[in-house]
Order: C-alpha cells, then structure tokens, then sequence
C-alpha cells in the first residue's frame, strides 16, 4: 500500500481554503480523488478555527480572500501548525509573491489557471512527504530518541525514509550509495536510531582517513607489542559494538588486502586482533557508504565481487542536492534554526532568509550537495549581523573573486598531451552516454567505434553504463 492509499487515521488530510464556493468544491473533488480526507473553509477566519479542531497534513489556499489574506493565513499557520505543508494558490501570480511566500514557509506556488493534473502532483507530493514526515515523528516517539533531524520534501527522499523505515528493524547489511557531501551518514545513524537496538553504539569510521594497518587496529584491535605504539590491549570496533552498528564510510577505498579480511569478518562474525592468533566473536550490524561505483570497480578488478554482494543486501541510493531542489529551503531553514545558537543568536532573535537569499539558493547548482548548503547557512549566520541573511551572506556567487591555488604544471610534453587526450576522451563517452541514456551500442555508433572498443574504453575510465541511466 502507498503513502496515499492509507485509510483511517494514517490517511491524507487536506485543507481546501477559498472564498469561491465553486472553486472548493472542485479542489475538494479533485484532491479526494487520491483517496485523501478533505474539509472546506471558505476563508482565512474559518480555516483559522478549522485548524484549531483538526490538524491536516496540507493546506491548499488561495492568495486574495477577505479580511484574513492567503499570506497572512500562511504566517500564522507557520506559527501554530509549523508541521502543516501549505500549497498557495492565486490569479495574481509574481516571482516576487511566490518567493515572499517561500519565504514565509509555503511549500509550493501555482498560479491560476493550473492544470488539474499539475495540481494533483503537488499535492500527491507534498502529502507524501507530510506522511512520510508524520510516520517519522511516530517512530521518534516510540524509540523514544530525538531523532538525527532528516528533511525530506522530494518524492525520492519520501521513498528513502519508507525503506530505512522497513530495513532499519532488521539486522541486514545496508550499503548507502551518493554523492559526497549527500548526508549518507545521517541516514546511517538513522537507520540505527530505529533499529532493534538503539541504545547499543553508533560506532563510524572513515576507511578512508586510515592506513591498513590503522584501519585493522581499529576494526578488530590489537595486541600489546603488535606493532610499535601499541602499549595496551585494545579491543576493535567490531567487538566494541556489541550488536551495535558499524558505519564504515568510503568503502571503495580500502586495500585488496583488507577488503579479504572484511570479507572473512562478514562470513564468521568473528575478528583476530592484529598480533593475536585467538579469534573473538564480533556481533554487528554492518553500514557501508561510497560515492563510487563498486559495480564498476567489480568489473575492473579493482573491489572483490564476493565482497561486493555481501555488502549490497540493502542498497539506498542518495540523490544528490541538484535533482532535489525542493528540499533546498526547507534544509536551510532547519540548519538555520540547527545553528543560530552557535552564532550567538537567541531563539527568538532568529534571522530569517531575504527573497534574494531564497532566489540564490534555489538557483545554485550545489556541486558540494548538503553538506555545502549546511556551511553556506552557518557561514551567513556569522556574517548578516542580525539581520535577514541577504544573498551575498551565502558565498555561492561564482566567479566572485574567489581564490584558487594554482594547480601544479608539468612541463613533459608527452605528460600534456596524454592528459588532454584522456580529458577529451572522458567528456566524449560521458557525453555520448549522457545523450543515449546509458546505452551502450549507440554511444559507441555516436563516437564511431565498435561496441569493444567503446567497453573498453569505458572500463579504462572507471564508467558504467548505469551512471547514466538512473538505475543502480
């Protein structure tokens, strides 16, 4: 069953607010279509009431009504049902209103006359979101835990939530596959927080950060005298966990050698301290993240397959800030509200986001993904000096004097010139991949090779196909 196919009290609630009685009761007709629960307020006093006696999960309203305006019922639903998603509606639409409106909270703007298919989108959107939001809340508040503050207004991070909804009880692996910077860890903490066990510890290394023999130190410990500085015993990570969850990040970047070992570690459940011959009984569950392909690295020989299949038994794959702009605002506002404290700014004395500063945000492309916008906004903090954080406080301007180290350059000829033909050779495969949707053969006819070669080609580059098509 979907989101929107729930009944009782885990169905869709909705608010159609409008001072036209024929335009409510096609909104109302419309929206219930999706099998939501609808109720009718003929203006902004009434919806006002309506809200104190019930609490939907979407409030649809228009711009222009009577003495209580469709801005001003926003505001005031943002202050006393912030959890309520608000979609406005006008005939009066600017890019200025839509972003006054965004800035005060809406979750979305259309502007009349709407297809009822684009409106019944925007609903079955943003309802997803609501419930996939208010079945977060449920399960904080029966884990008892606060939660690791996950936002999620795009359909993708909806379905993102309902499997680490599903998974997080088991005691399966889960592999988390994105882009740097995309909050893979944050999903693994919060595939812990509701798990089985989430008082048990939360234990994440970065495989990366460590040489192998550092990495098997912390993972399965070691011996006093094993290697020079190793004055004590030391009990490893996966032994420490105690059927806790071990977040190992970068995966892709471990050694051949070491990724033998994990494997042999994922088979037994059982761990030999560096320096020891005794092996220990190690009860885990295992979380791995990469922002590299493993599959293509399989294929090139560069990760073990059998360790590959052990780690894949769930995948989630993160989309990176780009193909989730819906979420760009709401994440500022929550790191907005997540770091004014540390500014110096007292809750009620929050500053809030200027039209331009909305604006900028949307538009920015976030190559650095979350983890950029989340410094954009701490950084902002510090520079608006108490008033709202304007464009300029984001430091996402290119080309704005920003300084750059100069890269080092190789005077070999023959260095140059084989690195400008792999630079050509990458953007014409990529871009032949790009434009026929991952299929291989008609990227190859498009760079006029034989579907060999192009492989080949591709597997020299470390491709696969499946970047290019969406699918894992």
């Amino acid at each position: 069953m979907s989101l929107l196919e729930r009944t009782g009290p885990g169905r869709l609630r909705v608010l159609v607010v409008d001072d036209e009685a024929d335009v409510r009761l096609g909104l109302r007709l419309l929206i219930q279509s999706l099998r939501a629960e609808v109720r009718e307020a003929a203006n902004g006093e009434t919806a006002l009431q309506t809200l104190s006696q019930w609490t939907p999960h979407l409030m649809v309203t228009d711009l222009s009504m009577g003495a209580v305006s469709g801005m001003e019922l926003l505001r005031q639903v943002r202050e006393r049902r912030p959890e309520v998603k608000v979609l406005m509606i006008t005939g009066f639409g600017t890019i200025q209103l839509a972003v006054e409106a965004m800035r005060l909270g809406a979750s979305h703007f259309i502007t009349k006359p709407f297809d009822n298919p684009q409106l019944l989108a925007e609903v079955e959107r943003l309802g997803r979101a609501a419930l996939a939001a208010e079945e977060g809340r449920r399960m904080k508040a029966v884990s008892g835990l606060g939660g690791a503050g996950m936002v999620a207004e795009s359909l993708r991070m909806v379905e993102i939530l309902e499997l680490v909804r599903q998974v997080a009880p088991t005691s399966m692996p889960v592999l988390i596959r994105g882009e740097s910077g995309t909050g893979k860890e944050l999903i693994a903490r919060t595939l812990h927080e509701h798990s089985r066990e989430p008082l048990l510890p939360f234990l994440p290394v970065n495989s990366a950060a460590l040489p192998d023999t550092l990495l098997e130190s912390e993972l399965f410990g070691h011996v006093k005298g094993a290697f020079t500085g190793a004055d004590s015993h030391r009990e490893g990570l996966f032994v420490k966990a105690r059927g806790g969850t071990v977040f190992l990040d970068e995966i892709a970047l471990m050694s051949a050698a070491f990724q033998g070992k994990l494997l042999r570690v994922l088979q037994d459940h059982t761990v030999t301290p560096l320096g020891s011959s005794t092996p220990k009984p190690a009860a885990f569950r295992l979380v791995a993240a990469t922002n590299r392909s493993l599959r293509a690295m399989v294929a090139r020989g560069a990760f073990r397959e059998d360790l590959y299949y052990r780690l894949k038994v769930v995948t989630i794959d993160v989309p990176p800030l780009r193909e989730r702009l819906d979420e760009v605002v709401p994440l500022a506002l929550h790191f907005l509200a997540a770091h004014a404290g540390e500014a110096g700014y007292a809750p009620e004395r929050r500053p809030g986001l200027s039209a331009g500063a909305i604006e900028l945000l949307q538009r920015h492309t976030w190559p650095g993904n979350v983890r950029e916008l989340e410094n954009s906004i701490r950084r902002a903090l510090v520079l608006c000096r108490g008033e709202d954080i304007e464009a300029q406080h984001l430091g996402l301007d290119e080309g704005s004097g920003e300084w750059r180290p100069e890269a080092p350059v190789d005077l070999s000829y023959q260095a140059g010139k084989q690195k400008a033909l792999d630079d050509h050779r990458r953007r014409a495969v990529e871009r032949a991949l790009r434009a026929t949707g991952g299929n291989v053969t008609q990227a190859a006819e498009m760079c006029d090779l034989s579907r060999a070669a192009f492989q080949r080609i591709m597997r020299s580059l470390g491709l696969d196909r499946r970047q290019f098509t969406g699918n894992p």
